[in-house]
């Protein structure tokens, strides 16, 4: 597949198989995170890639009473009132049972923080659909980024003090009758272009 196939066929897969991994297209996924490019060439992004059952148990639990706690107002974003709402009903798995995710952490402070992981995740997606892999972009955490209790248990997980998460990444074989996710395109009804001379 080339880049740009890789591009317009990757989509969002919210249905994962248990199976883990292999360890070498998780390596080659991250290393393509890695090579994103970066503010000032700065390199300060920080994947934590949790794999461990318990690790992502434990985030599942934390995330879901995070956003149960969550205010819903008039103006809240459609996306973060959605996840609230089935938080508050109980049994609300983030992840969509990905055996992988990949939370990215950034300086606080930092101006280009979120740019950075963004632009590493959406390498990862890429390099990820190359490789038959299905992933979604992943922002609870992100709403939940001064949560204390997961804040604790992220530090727990090697998040450094001065670090805030801005995105995580779900990967995995995707649950369908071939193990691929799915490629079709999806048609472009937003992302207007204005073309100049």
């Amino acid at each position: 597949m080339d880049t740009y196939e890789a591009i317009v066929t990757r989509r969002s897969t919210r249905s994962y198989r248990p199976d883990p991994v292999e360890p070498e297209k998780l390596r080659k996924i991250i290393e393509a995170g890695r090579h994103a490019p970066s503010g000032g060439n700065s390199q300060t992004s920080h994947f934590l890639v949790v794999q461990k059952p318990e690790a992502l148990a434990r985030l599942i639990d934390l995330a879901e009473k995070g956003l149960a706690r969550m205010e819903v107002r008039e103006d809240t974003y459609a996306s973060l009132k959605r996840c609230i709402l089935r938080a508050r009903q109980g049994g609300y798995v983030f992840t969509y049972h990905a055996p992988v995710l990949v939370v990215m952490a950034n300086k606080r402070g930092y101006g280009n923080a979120m740019a950075d992981c963004v632009a590493a995740i959406e390498n990862m997606m890429i390099e990820a659909n190359e490789l038959d892999l299905g992933t979604c972009y992943i922002n609870q955490l992100n709403w939940l980024g001064d949560d204390p209790a997961l804040v604790e248990y992220l530090r727990s997980l090697g998040l450094a003090e001065d670090e805030r998460v801005f995105a995580s990444l779900a990967i995995g074989h995707a649950d369908s009758e071939s193990g691929l996710p799915s490629r079709t395109p999806l048609e472009r009804r937003g992302n207007r272009v204005t073309w100049i001379g």
